[in-house]
């Protein structure tokens, strides 16, 4: 069995309960401090996770993600009473989702942002899938402040860094676990996980932002589908939803968790 280190994981102690964050694509586990420390303000602990760190030593398709971040949750002694829960955004949605539907998961609770079940159609994967091979090859091989320029220019992204520069240029010495994910968690490869929502029990808060249409679509449609699911709308956010309106994202989030757990 592979062993994945968690000393890139960033863990922040508050509390009874502990909230585990997926960040996104071209993403870092310090993308989430400023929720952390809001969530440690409300009495709730925190781990950010490295996901780069499941890309390091082997490729890791999205259908085995769920597992094997479960059993990394699983294999550490827990001493709070109040429990764990899963965050992700976007990319970390998809992959939480994954998670939250294997059998005998740790999480009594769930927030997903931004996050896309998958795509129907069978062309719409195939061009998803070589829309990521670019980005790929892009994130391997390619002048990185050019990649990171290209990336955050997206519409859906708002057109720009959401970090100050330099955090962003640290990213580079990930670019090869960065260009992995394009492949093996392209939401192109993604087995689509609506038929699969309403086997969800845990409460799920399904957060999209008022600005982000697609999303919003996704989200309302995703959260009627679960049993136990709340639909939550950030006003004046797009897709970035925690770093666009962080004081409502972090305020929602804090109460979510202390009422579902």
């Amino acid at each position: 069995m592979i062993r994945y280190s968690k000393e890139t994981d960033e863990r922040r102690e508050a509390g009874s309960h502990e909230c585990w964050c997926l960040h996104g694509s071209v993403g870092a586990a310090a993308d989430f401090r400023p929720l952390a420390r809001s969530l440690a303000q409300a009495g709730i602990g925190s781990r950010a996770v490295d996901l780069w760190r499941f890309l390091e030593a082997t490729p890791l398709p999205i259908g085995e993600f769920g597992q094997v971040l479960n059993e990394d949750a699983g294999g550490e002694t827990f001493r709070g009473t109040g429990g764990r829960s899963l965050l992700g955004y976007s990319m970390g949605g998809r992959l939480a989702l994954h998670s939250l539907l294997e059998e005998n998961h740790p999480w009594q609770a769930a927030v997903i942002v931004s996050a896309h079940p998958g795509l129907e159609n069978d062309l719409d994967r195939s061009a998803r899938k070589a829309q990521d091979a670019g980005w790929a090859a892009k994130a391997f091989a390619g002048d990185w402040r050019g990649f990171l320029e290209q990336w955050n220019a997206q519409p859906l992204l708002g057109g720009e860094d959401m970090r100050e520069p330099e955090a962003s240029q640290r990213l580079v010495s990930r670019r090869r676990e960065i260009s992995r994910s394009f492949i093996d968690w392209s939401l192109g490869l993604q087995q689509p996980l609506w038929d699969f929502l309403p086997s969800i029990p845990v409460p799920v808060l399904w957060v999209a932002g008022a600005e982000d249409a697609k999303y919003l679509e996704l989200a309302t449609r995703a959260a009627a589908l679960m049993p136990s699911s709340v639909l939550a709308i950030a006003p004046g956010a797009g897709h970035r939803v925690p770093w666009e309106n962080p004081g409502w994202f972090a305020e929602r989030v804090a109460h979510f968790l202390k009422t579902a757990s």
